[in-house]
């Protein structure tokens, strides 16, 4: 027994003592001589561009410096297959390696810059030698992520001349890219034949800013919206006047947004139905085709049953019905979100309103609606905790104006406002330490992020920036919106500028960036700069004769009903 006890204690003796080696050598910051005698060593520190930060360096310049200072003095033979930095296609990076203090720091650079905002992987490998002819006892990994190229990527011009390029730029998603049997606004670029209800309705709303901006004609924005309405009045199936979230733009069937979710969506026709009675209202004039369009309009709007959708006259609205389904899906819309302008729809409609106590005790929730609590310094009035995705201050208010609007539960401009400088705070704060986030770079909402589409806010934030979020904010906060808006423009541009305006997202910190467009994304940027610059939309909206009835019989007060 005591033989067999010494044939185990000799290895175990001699595991402790490397790993006592290892770990005396990977200290940060050693300063004990290298012993050159060593049979095995390890690394003491690490420092790039002269600091350490673990193993996960971003924002790096496109030269960096690497020390490595290891326990032992390194054979400078062994370096090459023995220290390498791949690009993320594992493609070498051509190094220059020299060493310091008797050969013991081993210092790397790149033979050339590297590329801007891209993921690199430097290793140091066991194949790397000590003069003593001993191995490197574990291997290194440090992650390097370059910086953005802080160059302008086109020429300044001024705010203006920016925001109407974004404007017309972004205007041919809707014009150029609407589909050619319905004219409605397909879901993404990539969608084929699916169009998209709500995001139509903001198509609809940007076509007066294009007529007023000459990026088309009066007549050619009259006989776009005229097809859409058309299509929706003899081909799209609809649900006690209500639409499907998505639609076949060439058939007019539904395209079910989920398996229970292939009926009628309350919400999405609602914002339909802001940007065609914004349409109506614009297209005022006493010639027989202005007038036909207003007829149309009309008869859509008022075949709308909102009561219905009270499910048997309960007081709070429902956003799903299907004719297979019934009332499955059992979504009641409840406040604070991006659902206001529904339940003012539903207030307005002359056949089918619904009265005061069906917005309070739905959409308001008898008051938990309110939040009243402060985040970052800045008092929310209502909303989840930090307000939640940015679109539920854009959707509703590309028709209706926060502008001195007020009722039982909220002042609006103050909740609009708050809740996009709690957003911006909060990005430029970076808690979490995401690369790129600050007061240039800000905006969260619903977007795609890689491999998938969320609802990013400050409670469920992934390191992804949407373009829509600040820019749509641009009424609200215009300082921190416009030095976004040249951020995203010069700096960032020839990463995330493209055909339709500015792709739907972007993520620096993982360096992926968005090859798509979304209707419901690129809308909001052409409305809410131009309510910004003019206020027409609001002006437009909130003309509506049965708006300001249905507003003041909410209990909104406003200088503009």
């Amino acid at each position: 027994m005591l033989q067999r006890s010494k044939v185990i204690i000799k290895p175990v003796l001699l595991l402790f003592i490397s790993f006592f080696i290892f770990i005396t050598g990977c200290k940060k910051g050693g300063t004990s001589d290298p012993d050159p005698g060593s049979i095995s060593f390890g690394y003491s520190s690490l420092m790039v561009n002269g600091a350490f930060s673990g193993f996960d360096y971003k924002g790096i310049n496109r030269t960096p410096i690497v020390k490595i200072a290891f326990s032992s003095s390194v054979d400078q033979t062994s370096f090459t297959g023995s220290v390498a930095i791949n690009d993320k296609n594992m493609s070498p990076v051509t190094l220059i390696f020299s060493t310091e203090k008797n050969d013991s720091i081993l210092v790397i650079k790149t033979a050339n810059q590297l590329l801007p905002l891209s993921k690199y992987s430097l290793n140091v490998y066991t194949g790397l030698k000590s003069k003593a002819g001993g191995s490197l006892l574990s291997p290194i990994t440090v992650n390097l992520t370059t910086a953005i190229d802080s160059t302008n990527k086109f020429a300044t011009i001024s705010n203006d001349a920016l925001l109407e390029l974004i404007q017309k730029q972004t205007f041919s998603y809707f014009w150029d890219f609407g589909h050619p049997v319905s004219g409605m606004a397909r879901e993404r670029n990539s969608s084929g034949d699916v169009v998209t209800t709500g995001g139509t309705g903001f198509g609809i709303m940007a076509i007066p800013v294009a007529i007023e901006r000459n990026f088309i004609s009066r007549t050619d924005g009259l006989l776009r919206i005229q097809k859409m309405v058309d299509f929706l009045t003899t081909k799209a199936v609809r649900f006690h006047g209500a639409y499907s979230h998505w639609i076949n733009g060439s058939t007019g069937a539904v395209v079910p947004f989920s398996t229970q979710d292939n009926g009628a969506d309350l919400v999405e026709t609602s914002y339909l139905m802001m940007g065609l009675l914004t349409a109506r209202q614009y297209f005022d004039g006493t010639a027989p085709n202005e007038a036909k369009l207003r007829d149309d309009i009309n008869k859509l709007w008022n075949d709308v049953e909102w009561d219905w959708f009270r499910r048997d006259g309960g007081n709070v609205l429902y956003w799903h019905w299907s004719s297979n389904y019934g009332w499955a899906m059992n979504m009641p819309i409840r406040g604070w979100n991006e659902c206001l302008i529904t339940y003012v729809l539903a207030a307005s409609s002359t056949i089918h309103g619904v009265p005061k106590t069906v917005y309070d005790s739905g959409f308001a929730n008898n008051g938990a609606m309110k939040n009243n609590n402060n985040y970052l310094g800045i008092e929310l009035p209502l909303g989840p905790a930090f307000g939640g995705p940015l679109f539920f201050e854009h959707y509703s208010f590309m028709g209706i104006n926060p502008k001195g609007l007020t009722d039982t539960y909220a002042d609006y401009w103050k909740q609009v406002v708050n809740h996009s400088k709690i957003n911006y705070e909060y990005c430029k704060a970076n808690s979490k330490g995401y690369y790129g986030y600050s007061d240039l770079c800000w905006g969260l909402t619903a977007s795609d992020i890689k491999d998938g589409y969320t609802a990013s806010s400050p409670t469920n934030d992934v390191g992804v920036i949407a373009p829509t979020a600040a820019i749509s904010s641009l009424p609200y906060t215009p300082t921190e919106s416009m030095k976004a808006i040249g951020f995203f423009y010069y700096q960032l541009g020839d990463k995330i500028w493209g055909s339709y305006g500015f792709k739907d997202a972007f993520d620096l910190n993982g360096i992926w960036f968005a090859d798509s467009y979304l209707a419901i994304d690129q809308g909001p940027q052409i409305v809410m700069i131009e309510n910004y610059r003019t206020g027409l939309l609001w002006k437009l909206f909130m003309g509506c004769p049965e708006i300001k009835i249905g507003m003041k019989n909410l209990g909104f007060q406003s200088p503009n009903l």
